[in-house]
């Protein structure tokens, strides 16, 4: 059995709505309110934020605060090897919004670089946008092309200055490996917001999409074999859990909610269900925005998927 150690960060430069760097602290909260030892069980490691940020004029329109991510994808990346190879413990990374889960990536690409790197991303969005493609601007639509060194020059709407590609290679080639993953060793489960930019992407690579019908036609443990029969080629394997993936019914508390999403008890089967993999080496949680939210209950449901993830990866049978 490993010990799990905790990667703590608050940042939010990624996001379009505020308030996603109070998600950690609003996981605390809703554990102390649960009567759960849980913060006090793990040990943590705080990693720290360029959130002053925020406060600036923004200086890169298709890649918003690019700089101050690009510095956090290092810290992450390098905390997340830390705990793999350093401690021997699993690390699970409570975050603020999802741009920063490259640099997650990054921390495991770098740690087995010789290995496939399996991704499971269970969120509404595809998170495939680049500087050239963005409608935002904002970076936590961009995490997974950074992972998969992709531009999508195809579907280039936007023209960048020299400083924005300079930041947005340094992003992309974080860790000193570009490409860290392979699109045939993604999956996305419930992904049903995207643009058109990355329909492109998604259709043009056969990304491997379970949507939320299909979870509960097949069922979550038909579903669960189904992801580790495709993946089965990969040597290990990263969960990013974005909150929005549930139904907003649920809770309002997310940046980004689209409708027709997750169930509690679907999302927490799903996710104990794929952490009890042996394959499976971190697992992350971002996006919970108590400013957006009542009583904390996305926080409170996060906390419950949370606490029996920990568990599930924790007791698993592996063979290391």
């Amino acid at each position: 059995m490993k010990k799990a150690k905790l990667i703590l960060l608050r940042s939010e430069l990624g996001a379009g709505t505020r308030g996603a760097s109070m998600g950690v602290d609003a996981l605390k909260i809703a554990a102390i309110d649960l009567k759960s030892n849980y913060f006090r069980e793990h040990d943590e490691i705080e990693i720290s934020d360029e959130n002053w940020l925020l406060l600036e004029s923004v200086k890169f329109k298709y890649a918003k605060r690019i700089r101050g991510i690009t510095k956090i994808y290092e810290r992450l990346s390098k905390a997340v090897q830390k705990v793999l190879l350093k401690n021997n413990a699993f690390p699970i990374v409570l975050a603020g919004d999802h741009s920063t889960a490259g640099g997650t990536i990054a921390g495991i690409k770098t740690s087995y670089p010789d290995d496939r790197i399996g991704v499971i991303w269970i969120d509404a969005h595809a998170d495939l946008h680049s500087p050239y493609t963005t409608p935002s601007g904002n970076v936590h639509g961009m995490p997974l092309a950074t992972a998969l060194g992709e531009d999508n020059p195809d579907k280039k709407t936007n023209d960048i200055d020299k400083d924005t590609l300079n930041q947005w290679e340094k992003l992309k080639n974080s860790g000193g490996i570009c490409p860290k993953i392979e699109y045939r060793d993604l999956v996305y489960i419930g992904v049903r917001d995207t643009e058109e930019e990355e329909d492109y992407l998604i259709e043009k690579n056969s990304i491997k999409n379970i949507t939320t019908k299909q979870l509960r036609t097949k069922g979550v443990p038909a579903v669960i074999d189904e992801v580790f029969e495709y993946l089965k080629h990969c040597d290990k394997i990263y969960i990013s859990f974005d909150v929005d993936s549930l139904d907003p019914k649920i809770s309002t508390g997310t940046g980004t909610p689209v409708p027709n999403g997750l169930r509690i008890k679907e999302a927490k089967d799903l996710m104990t269900g794929l952490v009890a993999n042996e394959k499976v080496c971190c697992f992350e949680i971002v996006e919970i925005n108590p400013t957006l939210d009542t009583e904390n209950s996305m926080a409170e449901t996060a906390f419950k998927i949370l606490e029996a993830a920990t568990d599930a990866a924790l007791n698993r049978n592996e063979s290391e």
